[in-house]
């Protein structure tokens, strides 16, 4: 009986093998996950055990068959590790589309590098990713890493789909942790996915979600991250640094990474220090002060590209960026605090998402959020913003990378939720005054001064560091509607004092009229053509967003060919909705002369899908009259 009893034994081990090598063909994928999708997720399994304050352990099973070479982003095998952190084990296996094996991938052969390169100061700070090509499509990969970890002021955010063109076949999140540390968790757009939840005690909590099909990325959708299913998940009593910390209030948590993580991180050489108070002179103005001090940390460092969880969470030593002259968000942060201290100026570190997308940190879950740092100058009740990576912002100017969101400002008596700059859609400006003139061959020369503010000064002021060849490309693309273009003169203004920044250029095109026996035909709106239309999606899914609405008025003067009298002239026209306001206006000087003017003015919002069509008219109606055409006839 126990020869019988071992031989089943080893038959069913041997069954359940061939059977979970099986799962793995491309033929037992259903069809409806494939549809849409250039990767499918056969199991992503993540759990995460808290033994302790100061202990949590992580496992990872990630199985992913990649349709297409699309599909390799979503592979995501890669760790990083520090001092804190370490990875016990990593490994992956690679099969084909039939589910046969072909490579065993261990630690050795995974690339063990820098997460940052050129720096010597975060030398701690490591990646281990796989670098797999492959061989023919489609092919699995079976990844499993377990890591250990001292920090527990960070617990991995869980993604049931991580993004576009990815269907999930199983989704499994497990979670352990002691009952006396506080655990908390808050659930992110669950409505419409196959999620349950399949415990939850106060020791454990488990999900898992099957089936989910792959999402088609839709123009103007929201990030991932406001669409998807997604949960965060804290600890009121974890560690960081080598530090315990609690989480119950963010006016506690402020106080606590002051006090704990910050402090001893602003010291500098007396020598520095009277290099400042030398540099501010007499000035009294705090804010004028401080705009000396950025002037100077602008030219003096250089940006190293460190997420603000990689290289450790406290800041390195403001001496050692004073040293070395580079460091990443929060190292160049804390420097420009500690050489405005020098000169008696208050600012306070402050944490954030930073992101075209706009992010908030959650202020109803007290817990260490964020991927970037800035500093935060109080200026009477409202706060001055440094962004202390650029080397180009003008002082005080946030751009889209840190506008219109919720932060977390770090004062010395604790933390506070505080909205940064929002740019009102009716401050995004851009002023086109231009002049131009057709010949009687139907050529076209002209100039153009214009000025862009607000967000939009964000979208311009980079071009004047292009090389010559870029500024081309640029304009060529910006004029995609003047066939034949040829740029003369370009001059820009970058006014940093005002953030105006101010483009001249002075262009011309042959043939820019069409001429058919006495006719001629052009576009009257040669600068400013609103020429891209709205993609048309039938039975669109997601809800649109217009991130930063935005107001362009143009004043042209057109001057037209002598021997040539206007036949047809648009009219003036008006378009108004929810979406913003737009109108055009043509004024006769006399027969040769015109002015035409234009507004556009476009709000700024979230928007469900149904009023997509709505929105694409709008715009289509708006292309189609920058379209418009004037005719003259030949005397």
């Amino acid at each position: 009986m126990k020869t019988t009893f071992f031989a089943l034994f080893l038959f069913l081990i041997t069954f359940n093998s061939f059977a979970q090598k099986a799962n793995y063909t491309i033929t037992s994928i259903p069809d409806s996950l494939k549809q849409n999708a250039n990767a499918v997720v056969r199991l992503d399994q993540m759990d995460i055990t808290i033994a302790s304050q100061r202990s949590m352990n992580v496992k990872k099973q990630r199985v992913i068959t990649v349709l297409n070479d699309k599909g390799l982003s979503d592979i995501e095998a890669f760790e990083h590790y520090d001092k804190t952190t370490l990875i016990n084990s990593i490994e992956a296996i690679v099969y084909d589309a039939a589910g046969n094996e072909i490579k065993k991938i261990k630690r050795k052969d995974f690339r063990d590098q820098s997460a940052v390169s050129g720096s010597t100061l975060f030398s701690d700070s490591r990646v281990v990713y796989l670098n797999y090509t492959p061989i023919s499509y489609p092919f699995t990969i079976a990844y499993t890493c377990e890591t250990q970890t001292s920090n527990t002021a960070f617990i991995p955010t869980w993604y049931f789909l991580g993004g576009y063109n990815v269907s999930i076949e199983k989704c499994v999140l497990n979670v352990a942790f002691p009952s006396d540390l506080g655990f908390k968790k808050k659930e992110f757009q669950f409505a419409g996915f196959n999620i349950k939840k399949t415990e939850e005690t106060t020791t454990k909590l488990s999900y898992v979600a099957q089936n989910i099909l792959a999402q088609k990325a839709e123009d103007l959708s929201p990030s991932p991250g406001d669409l998807f299913p997604k949960i965060i998940m804290g600890l009121e009593k974890f560690h960081l640094e080598g530090v315990d910390g609690t989480a119950t209030t963010w006016e506690a948590f402020g106080k606590w990474y002051g006090d704990k993580i910050l402090t001893g991180t602003t010291t500098l050489p007396e020598e520095t220090k009277a290099k400042m108070k030398a540099l501010v002179g007499d000035e009294k103005d705090p804010i004028k002060k401080a705009k000396i001090i950025y002037d100077y940390v602008q030219k003096k460092s250089r940006y190293v590209n460190i997420a603000i969880g990689i290289g450790g969470w406290k800041p390195m030593q403001a001496s050692d960026v004073d040293r070395l002259g580079y460091g990443d968000c929060k190292a160049l942060s804390n420097y420009t605090k500690a050489l405005l201290q020098a000169v008696d100026v208050p600012s306070y570190n402050t944490i954030l998402y930073g992101d075209r997308y706009k992010s908030n940190i959650q202020s109803d879950f007290v817990s260490m959020q964020g991927n970037h740092m800035i500093l935060a100058i109080p200026n009477g009740d409202n706060y001055t913003w440094l962004e202390c990576t650029s080397q180009d912002d003008p002082f005080g100017y946030q751009g889209t990378f840190t506008d219109d969101r919720d932060v977390l400002v770090v004062k010395p008596e604790g933390g506070q939720i505080v909205r940064t700059k929002v740019y009102d859609d009716k401050g995004n400006t851009q002023k086109d005054k231009g002049i131009y003139a057709i010949d009687e061959n139907g050529n076209f020369s002209g100039s153009i001064s214009i000025v862009s503010e607000g967000s939009q000064y964000n979208e311009k002021f980079r071009i004047e560091a292009y090389q010559p060849t870029e500024k081309e490309s640029h304009y060529k693309e910006y004029w995609d509607n003047i066939n034949n273009l040829k740029l003369g003169k370009i001059a820009f203004a970058n006014d940093k004092e005002n953030i105006r920044f101010t483009e001249d250029v002075q262009l011309s095109a042959i043939n820019y009229a069409s001429i058919s026996a006495n006719k001629m035909i052009f576009a009257i709106d040669v600068f400013n053509q609103n020429n891209h239309s709205v993609k048309r999606i039938r039975n669109r899914k997601n809800p649109f967003q217009i991130q930063r609405g935005y107001l362009d008025s143009d004043e042209i003067e057109v001057n037209l060919p002598a021997g040539f009298t206007i036949e047809f002239l648009p009219e003036n026209y008006e378009l108004k909705g929810k979406f913003g306001e737009y109108k055009t206006e043509i004024i006769k000087k006399d027969n040769n002369k015109l002015i035409y003017k234009r507004s556009m003015f476009l709000n700024k919002g979230k928007y469900s899908n149904k009023e997509y069509d709505e929105y694409r008219l709008f715009m289509e109606q708006i292309s189609k009259n920058d379209n418009a055409k004037i005719i003259l006839t030949k005397n």
